[in-house]
């Protein structure tokens, strides 16, 4: 798993911690920061699975380079 996939994940987690704590303290604003934390940490965990699948594109390509040239 890649770091910021790992860090959304917990970002998303927190998000939704305070967007929860907003509605039973009856708090809009803190529940609005949860959403915009979930949000966020939503794109950055996709962004991190963006960057490993990536990563892992260009192993598979340097391992099929490697194969041909044995």
């Amino acid at each position: 798993m890649d770091r910021d996939e790992m860090k959304g994940k917990v970002e998303k987690a927190k998000g939704y911690v305070k967007e929860k704590a907003g509605e039973i303290t009856d708090d809009p604003t803190l529940e609005a920061e949860g959403k915009i934390d979930r949000a966020s940490g939503a794109v950055r965990e996709s962004f991190g699975k963006a960057k490993r699948k990536v990563k892992e594109g260009i192993e598979e390509i340097a391992d099929d380079a490697d194969a041909e040239e044995e």
